[in-house]
């Protein structure tokens, strides 16, 4: 990319979180990722230079290694016309939500993250004329703490996702509870990951997006956004999954299409190549959290049957859920256990200011960061050294709980004996596909206080009104029983 020859008629908006923006190329498979702040809040163009070098060598040293190369893309720090970043902040201020508006675009220091459009498959610099389409899912946390140190019983029975539904609803920012539950993706078991895949379906929020050529088709920003209508989204997808037509429309066509679109995306998430070396986070034969979260549709439609669990099916070790999953677990005392060990780090650094460069906690990010996420002890020395390296691997694991996988396929050609990228077949095509992840910046130290509130907030939410409803209704069943009479006869 010439930095000096800057069109931004060239670039259009694609998206943007809580802090940062991207635009993408028309033509080149890349995007540029720009850093939000609120108005009020400066840094300099040095530190804005750091904050972005960081985010690659945490990608690069942590991220890469434990997920694997093939899924990780790190991008590099560019720097561009003060002039072509003011103009292309003009061109897409329109495009932007409304609820993200509150923060503004970085035009002052020029620095962005140049990154590929994990939107296109990832092996050509440049948009094929072939069709793609991309999936973007964000599966959240896949597993129920075990620690000792959680205080919340209810924690042990529901997952941080299920409960937190509950509180986002009753604030506004969702219209109602999604289905999905991250323990029915991450189970390997088909049948609850096309469940959990179709919950996400019907109820996407922030967790599913679906891009067409780059563009955005299905998904939704806020409360505000239309209900999801699954006869459009099937008629984009019916050329993709039906391509001679052999379809009629209306609601048999939809639900073919919905059926075939999960089919593929299950595959392709159990599929796996690439090695990376989640496998060194070795853990003992210890006891397994539950497989069931209690608040799953799909749990508690197993246990109207008389079942307890599912089949175990397990997911394969090669595969992207399961390699995130062994990241996400690093999260080894909750944040219960976490906060104390966090204050502890606060003490030291407060007495010893001048130590936080050389305890890690803002970079560098590099192999002997690395290293020190590998030990997985959880017998508490009473030091700083084992308060720090818990609180660096929790860190790493909410980074993992808050990614997004791209799925991005495209209809095999007839002669595709030499296309070496893996393919999927489907009902009435095939599919070479690409798996990345994305959003991979490690999560602020900073941030360890507001998620020890927001986590009592959220259970204590779920306690006083989910569970307590659900202990009711049981009392009330115990009562109408109350003054029945037991007749026994001899046999």
């Amino acid at each position: 990319m010439d930095e000096g020859k800057m069109d931004e008629n060239e670039w259009g908006y694609h998206g943007e979180g809580n802090k940062s923006l991207v635009v993408a190329h028309a033509q080149r498979c890349v995007v540029l990722r720009f850093l939000k702040f609120p108005p009020s809040r400066k840094k300099t163009s040095e530190e804005i230079f750091q904050h972005l070098q960081n985010i690659v060598d945490f990608s690069k040293n942590v991220m890469k290694e434990f997920l694997g190369e093939t899924y990780v893309h790190c991008g590099e720090v560019v720097q561009l016309p003060l002039d072509f970043v003011k103009q292309l902040c003009l061109k897409i201020q329109s495009e932007r939500p409304e609820s993200r508006c509150d923060k503004d675009l970085d035009t002052l220091s020029g620095y962005a993250l140049c990154l590929p459009n994990l939107a296109r498959l990832q092996t050509y610099h440049f948009a094929e004329h072939r069709p793609i389409l991309c999936v973007e899912i964000k599966p959240k946390c896949g597993f129920i703490p075990l620690s000792s140190d959680v205080t919340h019983e209810v924690k042990r029975r529901v997952c941080r996702y299920c409960m937190h539904q509950h509180l986002k609803v009753a604030t506004g920012k969702w219209k109602q509870i999604s289905k999905y539950c991250p323990l029915d993706l991450y189970s390997g078991n088909k049948q609850r990951m096309h469940f959990a895949l179709k919950s996400l379906l019907q109820e996407a929020q922030n967790n599913l997006k679906i891009f067409k050529n780059g563009e955005l088709i299905y998904g939704c920003t806020d409360a505000r956004s239309p209900v999801a209508d699954w006869n459009e989204l099937a008629h984009h997808l019916k050329p993709f999954f039906f391509p001679s037509n052999g379809l009629a429309g209306g609601p048999h066509c939809t639900r073919a299409v919905i059926r075939e679109l999960v089919r593929v995306i299950t595959r392709v998430l159990l599929s796996g190549s690439d090695k990376g070396r989640a496998g060194a986070l070795r853990r003992g034969p210890g006891p397994r959290g539950p497989r069931v979260c209690e608040a799953s549709p799909f749990g508690r439609s197993l246990r109207r049957q008389g079942k307890n669990s599912p089949e175990c099916s397990g997911l394969p070790k090669g595969c992207l859920l399961y390699k995130t999953l062994q990241v996400q677990m690093l999260d080894l005392l909750d944040i219960e256990g976490l906060y104390p060990l966090y204050r502890r780090v606060e003490r030291y650094l407060e007495e010893f200011p001048e130590e936080r460069k050389t305890l890690q906690i803002d970079g560098p990010y590099d192999e002997a960061f690395y290293q020190k996420l590998l030990d997985l002890s959880t017998e508490d020395d009473g030091t700083v050294a084992f308060a720090l390296t818990k609180v660096q691997q929790y860190r790493v694991a909410m980074t993992a709980k808050d990614c997004s996988i791209m799925i991005a396929l495209s209809p095999c050609l007839q002669d595709a004996s030499s296309d070496q990228r893996p393919v999927v077949p489907s009902s009435r095509s095939r599919f070479a596909f690409s798996v990345s992840v994305l959003d991979l910046d490690l999560k602020p130290y900073e941030s360890i206080p507001h998620q020890y509130k927001l986590d009592g907030k959220i259970v204590n939410f779920y306690s006083k009104t989910v569970h307590a409803k659900d202990a009711a209704v049981v009392s009330t069943r115990f009562k109408e029983s109350e003054d029945c009479t037991l007749v026994l006869h001899k046999v």
